[in-house]
């Protein structure tokens, strides 16, 4: 069984443009996010996903800098891009992430890795942690069904695409301990962001990563700091599409579950 680790990554970003190799103590955003995977247990491949546009070329001299794989896939459709680089690198699963979160937990996508080694879910999310800091698992051929039904193009917010129990096999861990902290915020997508999470960097001491539970102590100790970024607004989709996705998969139900059947059945 192959299972790789699969980083979204483009150059785009409008609202905090080229976040993610803005400097994090000497290394970029997507370096430390890069770090971190490299510590995960049983990791095949970690493959960079970014575009085929040229603008995201300094990020395949990243890819090769760091030692790691990349895809030069789709440009708008992520599911698309994905799905072509796991079968690209023959997965079986993967984790996942995208570039602007360089404080995953380690810890639990080790739990990620058990849980597909164990009990092969379709899905594996997480339930309690701090924005930014949980990684998903997904199984391909569940991705691959995911691209086959779905309605719209534009797939950069996914998840209510695939967090279907009506249709796939999910598994929602729930964080119980000191990580348990979903109203903190680490992720990148705005300039307050980035100054908690330089700030992190800059006064929480590391040698190689970051150790999380060590951050969440920091920002207790000085809650100052976790309120910077405290009226930045996380992206949704929005209620209408949500609404058709709905519809979509409620009209089409025994449809979606016989593509499922046949792609399963594939060995």
């Amino acid at each position: 069984m192959k299972i790789g680790f699969l980083i979204t990554a483009r150059l785009k970003s409008e609202r905090l443009p080229l976040k993610i190799i803005k400097d994090l103590n000497g290394k970029t955003v997507i370096e430390r996010l890069i770090d971190r995977i490299k510590e995960i247990k049983d990791i095949t491949d970690i493959v960079l996903c970014t575009s085929t546009n040229s603008q995201d070329k300094p990020l395949v001299d990243i890819a090769r800098k760091n030692n790691i794989y990349y895809f030069n896939g789709d440009e708008e459709d992520v599911l698309k891009r994905l799905l072509d680089t796991a079968k690209f690198y023959n997965l079986d699963y993967f984790l996942g992430i995208t570039a602007d979160n360089p404080l995953i937990t380690i810890r639990y996508s080790n739990l990620i890795v058990d849980e597909i080694k164990t009990n092969k879910y379709d899905f594996i999310k997480f339930e309690g942690l701090p924005l930014g800091v949980a990684t998903y698992g997904m199984k391909v051929k569940a991705l691959e069904v995911v691209c086959k039904i779905k309605s719209i193009i534009d797939t950069e917010i996914w998840g209510y695409l695939i967090d279907r129990p009506e249709i796939f096999d999910i598994k929602t861990i729930k964080i119980v301990d000191k990580l348990n902290r979903p109203e903190l915020r680490l992720t990148l997508d705005y300039d307050e962001d980035y100054e908690l999470i330089k700030n992190i960097y800059d006064n929480v001491p590391f040698k190689k990563v970051l150790n999380i539970y060590n951050v969440i102590d920091y920002l207790d100790k000085n809650p100052e700091i976790a309120k910077i970024n405290q009226n930045c607004v996380q992206l949704d989709l929005d209620e209408k599409v949500k609404e058709e996705i709905n519809k979509h998969y409620k009209e089409n139900l025994e449809k979606i579950k016989r593509i499922k059947n046949r792609i399963y059945s594939i060995i």
